[in-house]
């Protein structure tokens, strides 16, 4: 009887959790294409489905801890070109002075260093001079944007060594490795959020950011540290993206940043501030990873995926909405 009633009790806690929720979505969304199209839930094309949205998930990681804080971070669709190119440039200047996997781990080196320098100075601008981030990451959008169309000219940078594609074309037995390194990126940033004292001071800054700074917590730090860690996941996504496509592309990355904000806020995570999961980021890449793969299977015109898409995330902002004022009400 006591291990029924503990059964019982953890049912009621799982769809109690925010996450069921769009959980619960995801999974008819997915029984619903495995019967309207064919190929939906073959194995493969599952696996495409997750390493196409496996990008979107790994910078929603870093993405969910800067909007817990009640901030917003635009650039990370181009800091995710630029680490490319800065890895794509390292790798053809050290090819002929070392070889291929030498050159590929410099390479990768190098992008996440891009990634990282990028959200270091967001942060620091956030942090120190408290300039709102959507003005800051607007302005880094712009300029690392504008440093990839300086560095390629506007032309793919190609002639990479065959051992840095296995970062994106790889497999470790049938699963693609970049969906092997979100689910590493999403466990770290999961344990880290829930189970460190500055994952919990992430949490406390976005709820109020006055009352962390008066018990003690140092908001100009997390603030930082949130803005480095996007930066650097971006730079993370960009080297893979790279990897993937055999050459770094000057369009790589464009609008990515709005698939991003899309996943997290899909996923639960408040614009408000202060509650946000990276479980739930996950769920909401993968929903509409989904949502994209199948609008393509049922043969719909790449001129109307985009309206689909744009309603879902408006009504995932409603419902937050209406959510923050039930909260509220409550709280009353």
């Amino acid at each position: 009887m006591r291990a029924i009633n503990r059964l019982l009790n953890l049912t009621a806690r799982l769809f109690a959790a925010r996450e069921m929720g769009i959980l619960l979505v995801l999974i008819v969304m997915c029984l619903v294409l495995s019967f309207t199209t064919e190929g939906f839930a073959q194995v493969e094309n599952l696996l495409l489905v997750a390493r196409q949205f496996s990008m979107f998930a790994t910078m929603g990681v870093g993405m969910t801890m800067v909007i817990v804080t009640g901030g917003i971070d635009l650039s990370v669709g181009s800091v995710l070109a630029l680490a490319g190119c800065a890895a794509a440039k390292c790798m053809l200047w050290l090819g002929p002075y070392a070889g291929g996997e030498i050159a590929a781990v410099a390479g990768i080196l190098a992008g996440l260093g891009a990634g990282l320098v990028c959200g270091v100075a967001s942060g620091l601008i956030v942090a120190a001079v408290r300039i709102p981030p959507f003005i800051v990451t607007l302005g880094m959008m712009s300029i690392t944007r504008g440093l990839v169309y300086v560095i390629t000219r506007g032309w793919p940078i190609t002639g990479l060594p065959p051992a840095f594609f296995f970062l994106g074309q790889g497999r470790l037995w049938i699963v693609p490795v970049p969906v092997v390194s979100m689910f590493i990126v999403a466990a770290v940033g999961a344990v880290f959020l829930s189970r460190t004292r500055v994952g919990r001071s992430i949490y406390a800054v976005g709820g109020n950011e006055e009352a962390s700074r008066l018990s003690g917590i140092n908001v100009g730090y997390v603030k930082f540290f949130v803005y480095s860690t996007c930066g650097l996941l971006a730079g993370l996504a960009g080297v893979t993206t790279a990897s993937h496509l055999s050459s770094a592309q000057p369009s790589s990355g464009l609008t990515n940043e709005l698939d991003v904000i899309a996943a997290v806020i899909v996923g639960g995570t408040s614009l408000m501030g202060g509650s946000g999961t990276v479980l739930g980021t996950l769920i909401g890449a993968a929903l509409m990873g989904v949502l994209r793969n199948g609008l393509v299977l049922l043969g719909v015109s790449a001129n109307w995926q985009l309206i689909p898409i744009g309603i879902v995330i408006v009504v995932a902002v409603i419902f937050d909405q209406f959510r923050q004022m039930r909260r509220g009400r409550v709280q009353a």
